[in-house]
């Protein structure tokens, strides 16, 4: 029987959660274009806990009792606080100076990861890394402007905190099983965000009530694909990967607001699509 590397298996989870998270993602931005976005974020996170009470209900509550209470909590405000500033920055600058911000995340992952947790930083996983930010740079380079001042620290100050996040997922998986760590990252999120959603709320709709427990499932699927992931192998081995994301947010730009793909994005997603191959035969190569 033939036997796949553990970090094929990881990489395998985190395109399934990136796939996943595009179309959530998709969700959002239709939602956000009505709601204010600490109101969606807010309800996007308890939405989630809406659709997993069921399961948690027929299992019972001690199976989701957390083995570090305090490791889940501190996650929770980590992640918390990288919204905040993400959506501080959100307003003021260009979908592409965000995108293109955002793909520094899977870089301060993978430092993380070697300092953390000690893992081995083999040469392949930074070249794939080196080469899939540059095929973000090509999607968005013809795009960026340099509008946005101090705002654009502030997008760059939630990478990493998106990152420590990821990192602290990655040992929480150590001793809490994914379901918990999912569970969890609602109560918590939903928790920190309450207090910042109240200001400005406004009552959803029933349409819109629907379209947060259609987020729900999704954004519960995407975090279990993702921790999956970093349970599987090691952080960094995962994080090339998760430049095809560039990919899935452009077709599902395409199929559902009808913005069409420039020369810049194809060619990009080109580049990035080859890093991702390259890294995927180069790990499968590896002892697992």
């Amino acid at each position: 029987m033939l036997k796949i590397p553990r970090a094929l298996h990881g990489i395998a989870w985190m395109i399934a959660s990136g796939i996943a998270f595009a179309l959530l993602n998709t969700l959002l931005r239709l939602i956000a274009l009505q709601m204010p976005p600490l109101e969606v974020q807010f309800l996007r996170y308890f939405s989630g806990l809406i659709v997993m009470s069921p399961f948690i209900v027929k299992v019972g509550i001690r199976a989701y009792n957390p083995k570090g209470l305090m490791g889940q909590c501190w996650r929770g405000v980590v992640h918390t606080a990288g919204m905040v500033l993400w959506y501080m920055a959100l307003p003021h600058l260009t979908l592409a100076d965000t995108t293109a911000i955002g793909f520094t995340g899977p870089i301060f992952v993978m430092v993380g990861a070697a300092w953390a947790f000690g893992e081995r930083m083999y040469w392949e996983r930074w070249v794939s890394a080196a080469i899939g930010f540059t095929g973000v740079l090509i999607v968005v380079g013809p795009k960026m402007t340099v509008a946005g001042g101090y705002y654009d620290l502030i997008m760059l100050g939630s990478a990493p905190l998106f990152a420590a996040s990821a990192l602290i997922t990655k040992a929480l998986t150590k001793r809490d099983k994914t379901e918990v760590i999912v569970v969890w990252q609602c109560i918590t999120i939903s928790v920190f965000t309450l207090p910042l959603a109240i200001p400005q709320w406004e009552w959803p709709t029933l349409v819109q009530w629907s379209i947060f427990l259609g987020s729900g499932v999704l954004g519960s699927v995407a975090h279990y694909c993702a921790t999956s992931a970093l349970r599987a192998a090691d952080a960094s081995a995962t994080q090339s990967v998760k430049f095809l994301d560039m990919v899935w947010m452009t077709t599902m730009g395409f199929l559902v607001f009808s913005d069409v793909p420039t020369i810049s994005t194809i060619a990009g997603g080109l580049v990035i699509a080859g890093a991702t191959t390259w890294i995927a035969r180069r790990e499968s190569k590896r002892a697992p």
